[in-house]
């Protein structure tokens, strides 16, 4: 009699879906805007005015206090394609990269820093999701270990920006984004997070299936509850070098200590030889 083999048998091993953790940029990883943070490089670097700072300051305080409508978003937008255009685009970067720990780390959020260790330990990816430029967003993203970013893509000609904006990330563009990133990724995005502090970000937060607010004002705060999101406070703006950075401090002074030990035993040698030659 021939054995039957189990039906379980033949099939193919299930594995788990892919996840994700999507996390707003600024006022959610960190406790500040990201271009405005680097107004001041920009303005030493020359690529920026005093009247120019002036006038980013006012459209990223208006953001800031969450009342940027869609008429305030599209002129923010206009600003900051007129703002750009001409720009170096390596020259940005340097900048950027230069810059980022002196400028970005005073103001990240510890509770941040938590939730990616948590979701990287996980298995998920850790998405940042930012509207401002793709050259401002992937250093911060880089330093933060992201995995991908989804930002505004400008359109670059001969290494310069045009001026032109190629997508937007801003309001419904990123839940697009999202969801063409999930697509690529395979990522089942009903299993997967969002974080966010802003009510612009609500199409980002709908396209998850677990969604947390992040210090909400009182609109936010009544969606959430409306749509079942998780509410968190993050409350503590930590320098993130000394917690991402520690292993060249420690190979520093591991180096030195190996030196320091090497010195000492040529001394005692040099001293036993010279007491043997007297």
């Amino acid at each position: 009699m021939t054995e039957q083999v189990p039906q379980t048998a033949s099939r193919p091993l299930s594995r788990a879906p892919r996840t994700a953790a999507f996390f707003d940029l600024d006022k959610t990883i960190i406790a500040t805007s990201s271009s405005a943070a680097f107004s001041r490089p920009f303005l030493a670097g020359g690529l920026l005015s005093h009247a120019d700072v002036l006038r980013s300051a006012y459209a990223h305080f208006v953001f800031m206090i969450g009342n940027a409508d869609a008429d305030q978003t599209e002129r923010m937008r206009a600003h900051l394609s007129s703002l750009v255009t001409g720009w170096d685009v390596e020259k940005v970067r340097q900048i950027v990269t230069q810059t980022v720990h002196e400028l970005i780390d005073p103001y990240v959020y510890a509770e941040a820093v938590e939730l990616i260790e948590e979701h990287h330990a996980a298995g998920r990816d850790v998405v940042v999701v930012s509207a401002s430029a793709a050259v401002l967003v992937e250093p911060i993203a880089a330093v933060l270990g992201a995995d991908h970013v989804l930002s505004t893509q400008m359109t670059v000609e001969d290494g310069r920006f045009t001026g032109e904006i190629d997508f937007y990330n801003y309001g419904d563009n990123k839940a697009v984004g999202v969801r063409r990133l999930a697509v690529s990724e395979g990522y089942d995005l009903a299993q997967s997070f969002a974080y966010s502090d802003s009510i612009t970000d609500a199409p980002m937060l709908a396209a998850v299936g677990h969604a947390f607010v992040v210090n909400p004002d009182r609109v936010l705060k009544r969606r959430a509850v409306q749509s079942g999101w998780g509410v968190l406070a993050f409350t503590r703006p930590i320098a993130l070098r000394p917690r991402i950075e520690p292993l060249p401090l420690l190979a520093v002074v591991g180096t030195v200590a190996v030196g320091v030990t090497v010195w000492l035993v040529w001394r005692a040698a040099r001293r036993r030889s010279r007491r043997r030659s007297a």
